[in-house]
């Protein structure tokens, strides 16, 4: 049984880092804010800006899989990051399969922006990363 309680959700990119946030309970997550990374290293200090504002009692980060579910190039990429969030905080890290997040928020960006779900296609990827996730849970 999944915790009640806050969870960050990250869609990881080289160029950028979509957040959301989704309260257990509710199970619907909202975009927290797009980051900028270099190389797919972002400003920390932000990152940690959110994690104090929210207090999580877990951290998703999508795992980008081939269609066939092997691992992609990016996988390796997102891997690291998930290690590097890891030893930055003493939050539980896990990675969730993000097959198809980045195609549906890009189909379904405008409806979530009208409804002030989120700003960014980042962001909404990394809500249905969240959703995704707390669905798989017992």
């Amino acid at each position: 049984m999944t915790r009640e309680g806050y969870l960050l959700a990250f869609d990881f990119g080289l160029k950028y880092i979509g957040m959301a946030c989704t309260e257990t309970i509710t199970g619907h997550a909202k975009g927290v804010a797009t980051l900028t990374a270099r190389a797919g290293i972002p400003a920390w200090k932000e990152i940690i800006h959110f994690i104090d504002a929210y207090h999580p009692f877990i951290l998703v980060v999508g795992l980008p899989l081939n269609m066939d579910a092997t691992e992609s190039d990016m996988s390796a990429q997102a891997r690291q990051f998930a290690k590097r969030l890891s030893q930055r905080t003493s939050i539980q890290v896990t990675l969730q399969d993000e097959r198809l997040t980045s195609r549906a928020a890009h189909a379904e960006i405008e409806k979530a922006q009208k409804q002030g779900r989120v700003k960014t296609e980042h962001e909404l990827a990394a809500c249905l990363i969240a959703e995704d996730w707390l669905r798989s849970q017992p």
